[in-house]
């Protein structure tokens, strides 16, 4: 009987063992470091989608770290995609990342999973239209108007600039379409005006403009100024007219593009998508011409969120010190 449970106790040990090296479950493997980091980005049609898969392609075939650009559905969602845990990275507009961190606007509670990463480029307020009659923003009075997707930053966008001109959402017949579904529907007539925030030049848009006469529509410095002073996260900005082959340059207002990271993902993670991203950034302008528009200035202009220990790190040797 001793030998029989000699043989038990050592069979019970050896299952024990066994469960501690597991590396399938258990608090070990929740806190070990992703396998991957998805990178939730924007809709197909949309720069974040383009400039986030090179970006993501780009550090997983250098930087020694494994990205994988994913669809996403707008800023509001892509900080959500953070919190819920199924993503690691998200683009995101700088004043929706503030609303989700302060827990206004769009959020109800703050949300503060996530760290900064690098501010990229600018986002313009781009006012699309084929109608030749729609000139300044108070034109869309009782127009239909495409005021971006459902749960993404466009539509506080819009809500401001109408706003700006003594106009309410009640004041056009609103639609709350994609940038690829807004382009559509204003080539198929379905929709006067769109507004598109994105980096200029937008897919959708250019896609557009090779088939129709497109016009965007300009903020007047009056408005602007009022704009600037009621929502300070705004930049006063300028389209050049051979963007998308308009008439003239057109002046508008932008937010910045961000990349954000879970505050869990790890010190050298970040560090090596910061140092791939802004090291390689001048000889990557082939790839995508947003890459051109990188500077480390503007990467560590960010005051509204901290920035991950990892992005500090890389700017800090560069000279650039941010908050942590």
């Amino acid at each position: 009987m001793k030998k029989i449970l000699v043989v038990l106790l050592a069979i019970a040990m050896i299952a024990v063992l066994a469960g501690c090296g597991s590396s399938g479950s258990g608090e070990n493997a929740d806190n070990a470091a992703p396998a991957k980091l998805r990178f939730v980005t924007g809709g197909e049609s949309g720069t974040y989608y383009a400039f986030g898969s090179v970006i993501a392609q780009h550090a997983t075939n250098n930087a020694g770290i494994e990205v994988v650009g994913v669809v996403g559905n707008g800023s509001q969602a892509n900080i959500m995609e953070l919190e819920d845990k199924n993503a690691e990275l998200a683009f995101c507009q700088s004043d929706v990342m503030a609303y989700a961190y302060e827990g206004t606007n769009l959020f109800d509670t703050p949300v503060d999973c996530f760290s900064t990463v690098a501010v990229l480029y600018t986002e313009q307020v781009q006012i699309v239209t084929l109608d030749e009659n729609i000139k300044t923003v108070a034109d869309l009075k009782g127009k239909k108007v495409s005021i971006g997707a459902a749960g993404s930053g466009v539509y506080f966008n819009a809500v401001d600039i109408l706003a700006a001109y003594g106009l309410s959402e009640d004041d056009i017949e609103p639609t709350y379409q994609s940038f690829g579904d807004s382009a559509d529907s204003l080539k198929d007539g379905k929709i006067d005006a769109a507004f598109v925030v994105a980096g200029a030049p937008t897919t959708a848009i250019t896609d557009l403009a090779t088939t129709k006469n497109v016009s965007l529509v300009s903020l007047d410095d009056e408005h602007i100024a009022k704009l600037l002073d009621a929502s300070p996260y705004y930049t006063e900005c300028t389209i050049s007219k051979d963007t998308y082959g308009t008439a003239e340059d057109v002046k508008t207002v932008g937010v910045g593009a961000v990349i954000l990271a879970r505050n869990d993902v790890s010190e050298d993670a970040i560090y090596a998508l910061c140092k791939d991203i802004f090291d390689n950034a001048a000889n990557l302008t082939d790839s995508h011409a947003k890459y051109a528009e990188l500077n480390l200035e503007y990467a560590t202009s960010c005051t509204t969120v901290p920035y991950h220990p990892g992005a500090a790190k890389y700017f800090e040797e560069k000279g650039y010190t941010v908050g942590k």
